[in-house]
C-alpha cells in the first residue's frame, strides 16, 4: 500500500477537484477498520514527556444502515498512556487480557475492532464553536457463543 499520509504537492497552476464535507456522526457503538497508520512524534507537553505516537486513521461503519464515516485518532507510545494501547490492541486481538504483548504495528493497518464514538464540542481559535468525533473507547471483540457454554 502506497504511503500517502504526507499528501502530495500542487503547483501554483494545477487544478483541484476533491470537495470534502466532514460528517460528525452520532454517540455510537460502531466497527471500524484502521486503513491507514502513520508513526510520529510527540514533541511532549506540560502533562507528558516526548514520545514515539501512531496518527491513526478508522474507518467507521454505522451498524443500523451500513454508511461509514472517518474519524482520526491518536496512540501516545507513553506509560501514562498504556491503558489505551492495551485497550486498541485487545480490540484488534492482539492482545489477550493479563498477558504482555510485544506490539506488532506491522498488523495495525487493516485491524478490524469495535469502539465507542463520542461528538466532541471545541471552540476554534477564532471563537467558533464546532463538533467532531472522538474515540471514547476501544471494545473487546464479541464473545463469539458455542454449544455447551451455556449463557
Amino acid at each position: 500500500m502506497a504511503d500517502n499520509t504526507m499528501g502530495s504537492a500542487f503547483g501554483w497552476n494545477d487544478t483541484i477537484q476533491n470537495e470534502s464535507e466532514y460528517e460528525v456522526l452520532p454517540n455510537g457503538t460502531y466497527d471500524f477498520e484502521i486503513t491507514s497508520m502513520a508513526r510520529g512524534e510527540f514533541p511532549g507537553s506540560e502533562k507528558m514527556i516526548r514520545c514515539y505516537k501512531a496518527d491513526l486513521t478508522i474507518r467507521v461503519t454505522n451498524p443500523v444502515d451500513g454508511t461509514t464515516g472517518t474519524v482520526f485518532d491518536t496512540l501516545y507510545l507513553n506509560s501514562k498512556a498504556e491503558w489505551k494501547l492495551s485497550q486498541f490492541f485487545i480490540s484488534i486481538g492482539q492482545k489477550k487480557h493479563g498477558e504482555p504483548l510485544k506490539m506488532d504495528w506491522s498488523k495495525v493497518e487493516g485491524a478490524k475492532g469495535r469502539l465507542e464514538l463520542r461528538v466532541n464540542t471545541y471552540t476554534t481559535r477564532d471563537g467558533e464553536e464546532r463538533t467532531n468525533n472522538k474515540v471514547s473507547k476501544y471494545l473487546e471483540p464479541a464473545k463469539k457463543w458455542a454449544p455447551g457454554q451455556g449463557f
